[in-house]
């Protein structure tokens, strides 16, 4: 198939979701994944809309600063930016195939670097700043990565991470590649850079780019570490269309549309912003609108939402927990779109939204490894709780765990007779977890759902999450919601703590909200609450008032908490004692 002919079947697909961006019969019914032979993304797509003179002309990334400074670059400007930058990676020694480590902020840079790397067929690596030296040098190591592209307030981090390939530097003065004005070497910026290439010297660089091979579509694209809440993170590989093809349907979930300015909360280096920062909004020909603070502040973000005019609003479960403190009048003009991914959305932050702001918040469930597999899509019920019903190009099967047979209940499973274009190839240098994942015909995702007669799917936990206490089968998401309905708590998780009637207790760990006290009267209202609201072989038998570890991607990590349990009980309440 010609490159016309790729970008045709990949703008009929497209057409066809916005034709029925409502219609969820008509989506499924209709939609098939266009399956190029050769395709690139950046090249067949970005640069074709980026030459449409209806297209062209729009903004394509808005990024508004704290202080107010903001950058405005329109998809032709991106277009020809990203081939000056391809051209000069070259010359820096970038070839197809080549591994290229980016670890940057929401920074234009970012999105510069992702399509560059797209049209040389480099492997981008992407990385959050967060990271230290030993994480680096495992993504370095493990990722065999040949080129790295750092903020140069970070470059002294890698003079701890051995390696024979290239660095470059965003943001270096000239002739300091290694610090910034106001960064100190306490911030990790290494006194001596030699050997820091100066990323700024690309816009020198010639604006027409010419690519040196066509791209198949199972070319590799973007490898993927996982944010690894029980183990060493495993390196998802994706291709040049199983995520910008992929992300079709999360285009369709969040509802986009030409034209609109979409707002994603999400921090490079994770999935989740290449899902909803790049090919879902690029797909739809919508703005990518950034908001950049260093301290999360729900009034000033809701005023920059009212004055770039967001009309669609992605963000993580914890940044809605965080809204739902403030005063959500405060924004004039709510979206048209709103949504949560992540982790699971609780059914009182769904409600608490509608009444503010007018609009449901809807759910979606996809992982790493896919773009979104299940979603409450635009014009659809939502039905509290569930996370709604298979996205148009997918075909999800519940795994009995014990069968192995599909069940109304059990590990949500894609049908790779009918494998869909937005799954990863597989796990890098790891045949075995790729044989454990995808045995049997079918791709194991490692969460346990529930289908209801009529379709829609409930989320109930990781499998590794769900416990069973007196024989009862436990879901802490499920404990989880019921808590965060109490004025007091601002957060909460749920794991068995070992007990020697029932085998374990569910016992939870809350972050209280701001007024409350970690005392033995604010455990004794929060147990109160338990009783009323679980049946009661769910109650909360134990409490304990802490911060919830969490991966740098946002996760809880149970399996500290769970380890927790095993050992000092003396912070714990105790339901009995609260009656």
């Amino acid at each position: 198939m010609a490159a016309s002919d790729a970008t045709g079947a990949f703008r009929a697909a497209r057409d066809l979701l916005l034709r029925h961006r409502e219609d969820y019969t008509a989506a499924r019914e209709g939609f098939r994944w266009p399956r190029p032979e050769h395709f690139n993304w950046a090249l067949d797509w970005f640069d074709v809309i980026a030459a449409d003179p209806d297209t062209g002309g729009r903004p394509a990334l808005w990024i508004v600063e704290e202080d107010g400074a903001q950058t405005r670059i329109t998809f032709r400007e991106m277009s020809e930016r990203t081939s000056r930058v391809a051209n000069w990676l070259r010359a820096q020694g970038v070839r197809a195939g080549d591994r290229v480590l980016v670890m940057l902020g929401n920074q234009v840079e970012q999105w510069e670097t992702a399509l560059a790397a797209m049209k040389l067929r480099a492997v981008v690596i992407p990385a959050t700043p967060l990271l230290g030296p030993a994480d680096l040098r495992d993504r370095v190591d493990r990722g065999q990565a040949r080129h790295a592209v750092v903020r140069a307030a970070d470059t002294g981090k890698f003079a701890e991470v051995p390696g024979d390939y290239t660095r470059i530097a965003v943001g270096a003065a000239e002739g300091d590649a290694g610090a910034e004005a106001g960064v100190g070497a306490e911030a990790g910026v290494g006194a001596d850079a030699a050997g820091w290439l100066r990323y700024e010297d690309a816009y020198a660089a010639a604006p027409d780019f010419t690519p040196d091979g066509p791209t198949r579509s199972d070319d590799p694209l973007m490898l993927y570490f996982t944010s690894g809440t029980t183990a060493l993170p495993k390196l998802v590989e994706h291709t040049h269309v199983s995520y910008p093809v992929g992300h079709l349907a999360t285009m369709y979930w969040i509802g986009l549309r030409p034209g609109d300015v979409h707002l994603n909360i999400s921090s490079p280096g994770w999935a989740k912003h290449a899902w909803s920062s790049l090919f879902a909004p690029w797909n739809a020909e919508a703005t990518v609108f950034v908001h950049n603070y260093t301290r999360f502040d729900a009034a000033r973000l809701m005023a920059a939402m009212d004055r770039a005019g967001v009309t669609s609003f992605c963000a993580p479960p914890t940044v809605w927990r965080m809204l739902i403190q403030a005063d959500l009048s405060g924004l004039r003009t709510p979206p048209r779109e709103v949504v949560a991914a992540g982790e699971p959305l609780n059914p009182e932050v769904v409600e608490h939204v509608r009444r503010q702001w007018g609009v449901v918040v809807r759910d979606g469930f996809g992982q790493t490894e896919t773009a979104v597999q299940v979603a409450n899509t635009p014009g659809q019920q939502v039905r509290p709780g569930s996370m709604g019903r298979p996205t148009p190009g997918y075909e999800v099967v519940l795994l009995d765990p014990l069968t192995g047979r599909p069940a109304d209940e059990g590990e949500i499973s894609l049908d790779l007779a009918a494998r869909p274009v937005g799954l990863m190839a597989g796990y890098a240098g790891d045949p075995r977890r790729t044989a454990e994942a995808m045995g049997g015909g079918y791709y194991r995702t490692g969460d346990i759902g529930r289908r209801d007669a009529d379709g829609w799917i409930t989320y109930i936990g990781r499998s590794d999450d769900v416990f069973k206490s007196s024989d009862y089968k436990i879901s802490p998401f499920e404990l989880e919601s019921a808590l965060l309905e109490h004025e007091a708590v601002a957060e909460a998780a749920v794991v068995p703590a070992p007990d020697e009637l029932r085998l374990s207790v569910p016992k939870a760990y809350v972050v209280l909200a701001e007024g409350w006290e970690p005392d033995g009267g604010t455990a004794k209202a929060i147990f109160a609450h338990s009783r009323a609201a679980l049946a009661p072989y769910k109650r909360i038998r134990r409490l304990e008032f802490a911060a919830l570890p969490k991966t740098v991607s946002g996760k809880i990590r149970r399996i500290e908490l769970r380890e927790a349990t095993m050992h000092d009980g003396s912070r714990e309440f105790h339901e009995e004692d609260y009656r």
